[in-house]
């Protein structure tokens, strides 16, 4: 009974987050134009700010581990060919783009960080497992998307372009690059600039989590229905299954098989839709994703966690 509180202690609080995000824009609170305002100032202001005062004020010589980052970066890329190849039957009755990109990606950042820091109390190894990830996501959603549309069959030179650009330019990618490089220079930070980043990234978990609530929309994708579900329980569980009992034969423990459980197994980000729908895709498929993993993810993160926490690895 202690692990299973353990575990909803660590879930619940997250997602009733997001449940608030829902609850706001149903009363009118938040509107479309305040959920995308509010989105966008999480991903490019608070998130960065949130990723730079964890990794700047790290000591890397001690907090770095190579095997981990490495671990995240293959398993993901490994997610994403097994998402590619379960995709292959499904090409000529959806858009595969779409399919691929909703199975392995995940909200890592937002929700990683939140799950971690609901649990240890600090982001721990959560920023470790982000620079493992979230520039092969970007990286390969753009690629994805673009050569998985009907139509295309190439990668372009302008496709390449974008894709460089889309990365040199990420802010959460900058935020982690900078802080890492204020780290390891050892660059010392004033008082005034040290609480005014803390301000700005104890903005990003709350206000991140209730904008993936408030754009959370109950849209009808009854004729994807059975690729959707196959699609949800690849990110709710497959991926998990398979790439989990790796991390813990590699001897990872604690925050760093958190923030693997959430790489692996946490719900398809909302940025999913916002990006097939801006390159092309009908975006139904990947709503449907959004909101069954969404919904799931509840209940499998806490079984997880639950599994870990009796095995007395968190």
């Amino acid at each position: 009974m202690d692990n299973l509180i353990f575990s909803l202690n660590a879930t619940i609080p997250v997602f009733l987050m997001m449940v608030l995000g829902m609850i706001f824009r149903k009363i009118g609170l938040f509107d479309e134009a305040f959920i995308t305002k509010m989105n966008k100032f999480v991903f490019v202001v608070a998130l960065p700010a949130l990723l730079f005062e964890d990794i700047s004020t790290a000591d890397f010589t001690t907090v770095w581990d190579t095997s981990y980052v490495l671990f995240c970066f293959i398993a993901t890329f490994l997610s994403i060919t097994l998402a590619f190849i379960i995709s292959i039957p499904f090409r000529h009755s959806v858009s595969q783009g779409e399919f691929v990109q909703a199975a392995y990606r995940s909200s890592a950042a937002i929700i990683g960080m939140a799950f971690v820091q609901n649990i240890y109390g600090d982001y721990g190894m959560a920023s470790l497992m982000i620079i493992g990830t979230v520039p092969l996501y970007n990286i390969m959603a753009v690629i994805v998307l673009a050569l998985l549309k009907p139509g295309q069959s190439s990668l372009t030179p302008a496709l390449m372009k974008k894709t460089i650009k889309g990365i040199i330019t990420n802010p959460i990618i900058l935020g982690i690059v900078v802080g890492a490089v204020w780290s390891l220079l050892k660059i010392p930070t004033p008082v005034i600039l040290d609480k005014t980043v803390s301000f700005l990234g104890v903005l990003a978990t709350p206000l991140g989590l209730m904008a993936m609530g408030a754009a959370f929309k109950f849209q009808s994708f009854s004729q994807n229905i059975k690729l959707i579900i196959t699609c949800s329980v690849m990110k709710l569980i497959g991926f998990v299954a398979i790439f989990m009992p790796i991390a813990i034969y590699m001897g990872f423990t604690q925050s760093k098989l958190v923030a693997a459980l959430i790489m692996l197994g946490s719900a398809t980000t909302v940025s999913c839709y916002i990006m097939c729908r801006n390159m092309g895709h009908d975006g139904t498929l990947t709503a449907g994703a959004v909101m069954v993993t969404t919904l799931g993810s509840a209940f499998s993160l806490t079984f997880w966690l639950y599994i870990l926490k009796c095995m007395d690895l968190v």
